[in-house]
């Protein structure tokens, strides 16, 4: 089938991207809401659960790096195929499991494969999106997570009442299958030689507006490993070590947490379990959105990106304290959702910064690595979990708030300037606003 030039070209590649993002999160968090019932066949208790998370986190830390080089060699296209097709191949096994071995070992193929959405994602937001527009496309990306975990307590729930938790995992696998479909029909090629893209909105790609003056015209593309000599990579590495741990916290741990401390089955989870992602949706787009309109307001856009995630943090950290007293579940879950909001205003922020500060050869690998370092941090959470949850939730919720500034600190004291092209480690003497 042949067309002509598609307007707006660019909002179909990410929103299709968002749409992986939904299937990706309804895939993983299935074991969470129906983990009452799975651990009953399985014979498996919150020990087991926090193995198994653990097992996800360091599959998923490996994907990250692993995926996002392999996107820098074989292309966008390409590394969201064998992505997706391997984590759907792998949520689907799961309706045959019969042991917690076989479950460990389906956890850690679907972390590894999951993984390969984020530093895919971020590499075409770089490719497709001129500076003033990332921080919002992004934002339509993280919505896609958000989005996921809206549908995946709800929906997870009605299918478990109405077919039992094994075919519920096989008719969610089909998902990222039925996907490919039209990711392979709309994404014929980057953006320097799709046919369906037209010359004003390449052109437009390729802009680089005097307010996104930030970023350097001719960033460098370091290897992975050169990555590491530049203080701007460990700025976005410390940043999400200390923060990402807030958002899978809630992700991996939330229908554990409403089922043990309020009583919730299968039923009511996914009664309450979505709610709180309706902030994170409303984050992750609001927080894109706020930096876009300042970079086009005449700010730069790493200070533009920095207020963003200082005002995100700042959200985070009172919500967080008042979550470890919250008494009743519709009070924890609307504190949590500000949490979340507060989460995705700053994370969305610092997800783009890779594009902010290196050429698209380099930004998958350091999407990729700054994603393992994440789920460094995440794991560190997890083995805690178990061991601060014994008699009530409050002491992880004091943790997580003690570990939010750190993360703005490490964007605020190491981010500050753009690399040097000559390969030279940046030494910050560019100028920024705020």
């Amino acid at each position: 089938m042949s067309m002509g030039k598609v307007k707006g070209l660019r909002w179909l590649v990410i929103a299709l991207i968002a749409c992986a993002t939904v299937i990706n999160y309804i895939d993983r968090n299935a074991l969470a809401v129906m983990w009452p019932a799975v651990s009953k066949d399985v014979g498996a208790d919150k020990s087991d659960y926090a193995l198994l998370v653990t097992v996800f986190m360091i599959a998923y830390a490996v994907g990250q790096s692993l995926f996002g080089k392999l996107i820098d060699r074989i292309g966008t296209k390409m590394g969201f195929v064998l992505s997706i097709a391997i984590w759907s191949i792998s949520i689907g096994l799961h309706a045959f499991v019969r042991s917690l071995a076989s479950l460990t070992f389906l956890r850690a193929t679907l972390g590894v494969s999951e993984a390969g959405n984020w530093p895919g994602a971020v590499k075409a937001n770089a490719l497709w999106f001129p500076p003033q527009e990332r921080a919002f496309a992004q934002g339509i990306f993280n919505s896609g997570a958000a989005i996921g975990a809206i549908i995946a307590a709800p929906a997870v729930a009605a299918l478990y009442g109405a077919f039992g938790w094994r075919t519920t995992f096989l008719l969610i696998g089909v998902l990222g299958f039925l996907w490919l479909v039209p990711w392979f029909w709309l994404y014929r090629g980057d953006p320097d030689r799709h046919p369906w893209l037209g010359d004003e909105e390449r052109a437009h790609i390729a802009a680089r507006p005097a307010a996104a003056d930030g970023v350097a015209d001719a960033a460098p593309a370091p290897g992975m490993l050169a990555l590491l000599r530049y203080r701007q990579s460990w700025a976005i590495l410390i940043a999400r070590f200390f923060l990402d741990p807030v958002w899978w916290l809630f992700v991996s741990w939330l229908p554990i947490y409403l089922a043990e401390t309020f009583g919730f089955d299968v039923k009511q989870i996914g009664m309450f379990g979505w709610v709180p992602f309706v902030g994170a949706m409303l984050g992750s787009l609001g927080g894109g959105w706020f930096s876009g309109k300042l970079i086009s307001q005449g700010w730069t856009a790493l200070g533009a990106r920095k207020l963003a995630i200082a005002i995100g943090c700042a959200i985070m950290l009172p919500a967080l304290l008042l979550t470890a007293r919250a008494s009743d579940p519709l009070t924890a879950v609307l504190l949590i959702a500000v949490i979340l909001f507060g989460f995705q205003v700053a994370i969305n922020n610092i997800q783009t910064m890779p594009g902010d500060y290196f050429a698209g050869g380099a930004v998958g690998s350091l999407a990729g690595i700054s994603g393992t370092a994440a789920v460094a941090g995440t794991l560190i959470t997890t083995w805690l979990v178990p061991v601060m949850t014994q008699h009530s939730y409050a002491p992880i919720f004091a943790l997580a708030a003690a570990i939010v500034p750190l993360s703005l600190l490490a964007i605020l004291l190491l981010g500050r300037g753009v690399p040097r092209t000559d390969g030279a480690p940046s030494i910050g003497n560019q100028q920024e606003s705020a």
